[in-house]
């Protein structure tokens, strides 16, 4: 008998696009596209239909990350964040102690995020420690340099200003961070070296940033629509993403959750490795909010004597529970979701976009 997490959904194959990096949907019918040395913004229903023709294309430093900002873009880079236009000349910018030593070349560990009401955007900032301190996690960075934790900036879009700032319990070699569609919640998630994962719901107020929840060991991944039998009003509620990263004697654990905002426990939990025979060697890499209903996971399976196996699986967003294994005419690899249903995965020879049947 076939059990719910392998009951085949066909993936129905849309059209394949050649593009030169990651997708990032963006707000208006927009979907931004990062190179190594540009930031492409394309209209979405031409791009989806394979016209490569940007609309507006930004220039990028080395070793930076970005995200698009009206007619230009804000670029973190090793020691500075810049506002810049659509010929890549600095409207402002903000200067900042180098990043630490957590790559071959430092670099911000993720990109900076816009606020979904326009004005503002968030991004991370090195602190260097005090004389004589005993920095957190992960120290090395250029000679003569000591790092503690890493500070939230939340800054004036237009001119660069400082608005709040927050230091966070992590020394960043990758973040992530989601906005609520409202823009009254922040969620932001931080990987240290030998520490894993710190997650943080942010509340920003006019006196500052509020931290309203955290969790250990567990990405944030997006804000997930309330279930249909909540009250309309009822608080944000975040998905996370544990994986067995097996740095300590209780963390071999993979797992999807649910959190309300201001509950100190996880309204659902789902044990992912119920989605396959191999409990000890399978892995969990990805998640993905398809629409209100649908979430996407992506693993890698080990089957004895064969290769490793990449698995997508369908779960339902208000259970977190398995509807089936997805099932592909072509190779796949990373997800992108659109948030229209469809999703972009990609390969060797360009993103290939999806939908369910």
């Amino acid at each position: 008998m076939t059990s719910t997490a392998e009951t085949p959904i066909d993936a129905a194959l849309l059209g394949t696009v050649r593009a030169p990096g990651p997708v990032t949907p963006l707000a208006g019918g927009l979907l931004a596209v990062t190179g190594d040395d540009r930031l492409e913004i394309h209209d979405a229903g031409a791009f989806l239909s394979g016209a490569l023709a940007p609309v507006r294309t930004v220039p990028l430093p080395p070793h930076s990350t970005a995200a698009a900002l009206g007619d230009g873009a804000v670029v973190c880079e090793p020691d500075r964040i810049r506002r810049v236009g659509p010929d890549g000349a600095t409207l402002w910018e903000l200067p900042h102690a180098p990043w630490h030593g957590c790559h071959d070349e430092p670099r911000p560990p993720g990109p900076p995020a816009p606020h979904p009401g326009g004005g503002l955007v968030s991004a991370l900032v090195p602190t260097l420690a005090a004389a004589g301190a005993d920095p957190a996690g992960e120290r090395e960075g250029p000679p003569g340099t000591a790092f503690g934790n890493d500070t939230l900036v939340l800054l004036d879009a237009v001119s660069g200003k400082v608005r709040a700032r927050r230091p966070i319990g992590g020394v960043s070699s990758v973040a992530t961070q989601r906005w609520h569609p409202d823009g009254t919640l922040l969620a932001l998630s931080c990987w240290t070296a030998w520490y894993s994962w710190t997650s943080w719901w942010i509340e920003p107020r006019r006196d500052g940033l509020h931290i309203r929840g955290t969790t250990t060991m567990r990405e944030i991944i997006d804000f997930l629509p309330r279930p249909r039998r909540s009250a309309k009003d009822g608080p944000p509620r975040l998905l996370t993403l544990r994986r067995a990263e097996r740095i300590a004697a209780n963390d071999d654990r993979d797992e999807l959750a649910a959190h309300d905002v201001g509950a100190e426990e996880p309204a659902a939990l789902y044990d992912l490795t119920r989605l396959t025979a191999g409990r000890d060697n399978d892995e969990f890499d990805g998640a993905f909010l398809l629409d209100d209903r649908h979430l996407l996971v992506t693993g890698r399976t080990y089957p004895p004597g064969r290769p490793a196996v990449i698995r997508h699986w369908l779960c339902d967003a208000a259970t977190l529970r398995p509807l089936g294994r997805l099932r592909y005419p072509a190779p796949v690899g990373w997800v992108t979701p659109l948030g229209d249903g469809t999703w972009l995965t990609r390969s060797a020879d360009g993103h290939r976009h999806w939908a369910l049947p």
